[in-house]
């Protein structure tokens, strides 16, 4: 390293140093820029030094390293006073609080010592005039820790009564510590109360709101405000991951995760800090980690997932039964060296109830991409099966008849009980029959021989119009599998026998028309086997329908309380509806579908009605009515309630999410948006379906100004998007959006990076604005990041973009853009008047050639504010301390340029009075400036003529007369003088 030579040069290597993110190398570098302020022979370069040291240190993960710096600085201060500024005198009464509270999180640190150096705190800080506010709170500090509550609330009340003054925290800061007492005392809605202004923006710092909103995650669940718990933790999350410092912060995102259902997430957070599970210099903070580990631990473990391999401490695999072991012991240990220390119980009470918590929330969807919740595998028995008494198959037989008999969801399963209970037992024909039937039925392709063996059964037991139906189902099945063909000659014979039986009163109208629903199927599979590109042909199209009117004939007026006959009418206008979607009759399609789902509701069977509410919410879209669309949608959700498979579900929600969105309802879009990316990660679907959603739900997020929400869930979605599975749209959308929240965010270096990369995707598309229209976003987050060089290539490459395009607005600006970072630049003042007098130079030529009146409109206005910018540029071209002749000759050219700007304005009319009065006013000024306060005092009276009779509701209108008040009466003061 290159020694440093001069006290401006070690500031300015500080400064460079406090910038670099948090932890052992920045301390290592503070540690070396101390070595070179000793050879300076400077006291003040020491005392900074240390200063700089021992903030370093305290914010990271070696926090126990700051007392020796503090002491070695206050014994400077006793030995010669002298030698410290106003500011370093601040600073170390400041730091006094850093090391009280910092001597609380280390066990090895005698209680009676920090009782002695808090004493020693109040006495200088009485020696220096401070306020008791610090002191006092410092107190309450020491006494909460230890759990001595009476003298808590007694130093509690003091620092609240006291003055603020320059020692005491700041707003933000003392508000996080009175919400914590508040839930100590198991007041969380106070707390909450107390958080308020901080969580709202209204008090800010370093570090708030990063702890403010880790510490209102469990009180929000505990009080149902699980919304507020996500967003805080969306929220939080992504300010508390860069700083190596908040690992108490870090702990709170752990145990929200372990207390809301989201252990897998838990487990991520643990994977990008495995650091903090050995960092030793902030034991307090330690203990607070290693609790809400064993917390997720065990959590994982009640879940059956003890053999689990889990982030842990470096050196070995984990799984969570034994991190669940480790990090309890770990964390216990050190609560009873802090109880040691303080002689009582009450660290440890504290750290057992935080590992002893039970989830607050069954599962709370977070939106971002994340595994599905672990699920463990189910143990095989080794047992032999008990033998299941008589009465007990019997109830089986029944229920699992009664569900079938009224398609109720569960009658699979009901009827596989039964087949497993009835092993070894005498069955008659008919259950037998029964079994075989619904066995074929669950095993799909594979269950075409058993449909044969149950119609063999039903015919042994005196049924021969079951034993139809059921080779009838078995021939559906073949069409399944694609032998439409075989399957139709399959169907044939069960067809002509059924008819012929019913009509001789041999079977009744359910068997019946169970043959004819299955022969209906399969000509309807022979509709759907067509080419997609292709119309079916007329033979299909008129088979299946009549083949599905037949079934419609047969049930009509039989239907009754049987809900099987009910299911049948309902397929049947079902499938009336698929064929005029085939014809192009898409009026008819959503008439039937709507008449199918409300005859299944009607029969008590609203889960059936669920995928033909879908199809009508597709085709009410297509035709344009959005607000059935969107009808269609709910009820679909609502009629498939707890039935609905997760990949179904994710669908819906996301259909309904941007219908919702289409409508402008982005609040309501983000909660089914966030409920598509759940099930959909439950679904095992998340990179496909799951990422799309959380793009969509990214979106609706940053529609309502959830920036820091919206940026997690973006970042979450990216991984996942593809061109291939998504389109580079998508792809470059979600960069866009991303871009634009991490602008509002202030990551301008960050936004930059979204927005080149996805002007990068966009530069190889046809149409060129998306690529223009980022590289000109990607200059403008350049310039915010105090990038100019990177700045003023990316506003040169984005106007050659704008000027291709013929888009002289964006040309236009881009030049502006360029004069202003040229003026910061070494190319300087030279180099900015040519960029701005290029920009008015493209509004007129422009303007020579357009007649379009609304353009002229436009590009006028262009100008004006053009010539507006080139004046307030001139204007700051000038240093303040330049000679009065530089001075006067910048001012005359910007007066030039701002009374053009007055001019232009002055010649779109009223609809441009608010920007020529501001130009008038800005005109003003300048000849303040130049002392002709008469045409200064002219400028003012024009702005107040200009607003004779406005509406003073108007903030534009009242800004204006305010500031033309303000200009003419120091013009009359002048004169006066």
């Amino acid at each position: 390293m290159t020694g440093i030579t001069d006290f401006g040069e070690l500031r300015r290597a500080m400064a460079e140093n406090s910038e670099e993110p948090e932890g052992p190398a920045r301390n290592a570098r503070a540690e070396q820029l101390l070595a070179e302020a000793e050879k300076l022979d400077v006291p003040l370069a020491v005392i900074e030094a240390l200063g700089h040291q021992l903030k370093v240190y305290n914010y990271s993960s070696e926090k126990d390293k700051m007392f020796v710096p503090f002491a070695r600085l206050l014994r400077m201060w006793d030995e010669r006073p002298e030698d410290f500024d106003e500011y370093e005198v601040h600073s170390l009464h400041w730091v006094f609080k850093w090391v009280s509270s910092g001597m609380l999180g280390q066990p090895h640190i005698p209680l009676a010592s920090i009782e002695k150096w808090l004493g020693e705190m109040e006495h200088r800080y009485r020696l220096a005039g401070h306020s008791e506010r610090a002191v006092r709170s410092a107190e309450f500090s020491v006494a909460s820790h230890v759990g001595d509550l009476a003298r808590a609330e007694r130093a509690y009340s003091a620092w609240l009564a006291a003055d603020r003054d320059t020692m005491a925290d700041c707003h933000a800061c003392e508000l996080h510590t009175q919400g914590e007492w508040q839930v100590q005392r198991e007041r969380d809605g106070e707390a909450l109360e107390l958080w308020g202004p901080v969580l709202e923006g209204e008090f800010t710092c370093a570090h708030e709101p990063h702890t403010v909103l880790a510490s209102s995650l469990a009180p929000l669940l505990r009080l149902g405000r699980a919304e507020e718990a996500r967003a805080n933790h969306l929220r939080g999350f992504r300010l508390v991951r860069p700083m190596e410092s908040m690992r108490g912060a870090y702990a709170d995102h752990v145990e929200f995760c372990a207390l809301s259902g989201n252990e897998a997430r838990g487990l991520e957070l643990l994977a990008e800090r495995p650091a903090y599970f050995t960092d030793s210099g902030n034991p307090r903070s330690a203990l607070d980690f290693l609790s809400v580990v064993a917390l997720l631990m065990d959590r994982l473990t009640d879940l059956g997932l003890g053999d689990q391999e889990v982030p842990g401490p470096a050196g070995r695999t984990w799984t969570a039964g034994e991190l669940a072991v480790h990090a309890r012991a770990e964390a216990l240990s050190l609560a009873a060296r802090f109880d040691g220390r303080n002689g009582t119980k009450h660290i440890g009470d504290t750290a057992r109830a935080r590992m002893d918590q039970r989830p607050l929330v069954e599962r709370l969807p977070l939106g971002v991409r994340s595994a599905a919740r672990p699920v463990a595998a189910p143990v095989p028995s080794a047992a032999a099966p008990e033998a299941v008494p008589e009465k007990d198959l019997t109830a089986l037989l029944a229920e699992a008849r009664r569900l079938s008999d009224t398609l109720q969801p569960h009658a699979v399963e009901a009827w596989l009980a039964v087949s497993r209970a009835a092993e070894g037992v005498e069955l008659s024909a008919r259950d037998r029959a029964e079994i075989a039937d619904h066995q074929a039925m669950d095993r799909g392709p594979e269950g075409i021989a058993l449909f044969e063996r149950a119609a063999e059964l039903f015919a042994e037991a005196g049924d021969p119009g079951e034993a139809l139906a059921a080779r009838a189902r078995g021939a559906y099945v073949r069409a399944l599998t694609g032998e439409v063909d075989e399957a139709l000659v399959a169907i044939g014979t069960p067809y002509d026998e059924v008819l012929a039986l019913y009509s001789q009163d041999g079977t009744g109208v359910r068997q019946t028309a169970a043959v004819l629903m299955s022969r209906a199927r399969i000509l309807m599979r022979r509709v759907h086997g067509e080419s997609p590109d292709d119309s079916p042909g007329p033979e299909a199209l008129a088979s299946a329908e009549a083949a599905v009117r037949e079934v419609l004939a047969l049930v009509e007026g039989h239907t009754g309380d049987d809900v099987r006959l009910a299911a049948r009418g309902a397929e049947g206008h079902a499938m009336l509806a698929e064929l005029a979607v085939r014809t192009g009759d898409l009026e008819t399609a959503v008439r039937l579908f709507s008449k199918a789902s409300t005859a299944f509701v009607a029969a008590g069977l609203p889960w059936f009605a669920v995928e033909y509410e879908a199809r009508l919410a597709g085709l009410a879209h297509h035709l344009g009515d959005i607000t059935e669309a969107e009808r269609a949608l709910r009820a679909a959700l609502e009629h498939g309630g707890p039935y609905l498979e997760a990949p179904g579900r994710a669908q819906l929600h996301l259909q309904l999410a941007e219908v919702l969105g289409g409508r402008g309802r982005s609040e309501e879009a983000a909660e089914h948006a966030l409920e598509a990316a759940h099930w959909s990660d439950e679904a095992g679907e998340g990179p496909t379906l799951g990422a799309w959603a959380r793009h969509q739900l990214g979106g609706f997020l940053l529609r309502q100004g959830r920036w820091a929400e919206a940026a997690e869930v973006l970042e979450s979605a990216l991984p996942d998007l593809s061109a291939e599975t998504h389109g580079d749209g998508a792809v470059v959308q979600t960069q866009w959006w991303l871009g634009d929240c991490l602008s509002e965010l202030g990551e301008h270096r960050a936004a930059a990076e979204r927005r080149l990369q996805a002007a990068e995707i966009a530069r190889h598309w046809p149409e060129q604005n998306d690529h223009a229209t980022l590289a000109h976003l990607a200059a403008e987050s350049l310039g915010h990041a105090d990038l100019p060089a990177e700045a003023d290539r990316a506003y040169e490459r984005a106007g050659d973009l704008w000027r291709t395009l013929g888009n002289v607005h964006g040309l236009v600006r881009s030049l502006r853009a360029r004069a202003w970072l040229a003026l910061r630049a070494d190319r300087g003042l030279d180099r900015a008047k040519e960029l701005m007098a290029g920009a008015v130079e493209e509004c007129e030529a422009a303007l020579l050639v357009t007649d379009d009146q609304e353009a002229r409109q436009r590009l006028t206005g262009e100008l004006g504010h053009t010539h507006r910018q080139f004046g307030e540029l001139l204007a700051r071209s000038v240093a303040e301390e330049a000679e009065d002749t530089a001075i006067r000759a910048a001012f005359e050219d910007a007066l030039a340029e701002t009374a053009e700007s007055v001019t232009v304005f002055a010649a779109l009319g009223e609809g441009a009075v608010h920007t020529r009065t501001a130009a008038e006013l800005a005109a003003g000024w300048l000849e303040a400036d130049l002392s002709r306060s008469a045409d200064a005092a002219a400028r003012a009276r024009g702005v107040l003529k200009a607003y004779e009779g406005a509406d003073d509701g108007d903030e534009t209108v009242r800004s204006r007369r305010a500031e033309a008040g303000q200009l003419l009466q120091l013009m009359e003061e002048q004169k006066d003088k």
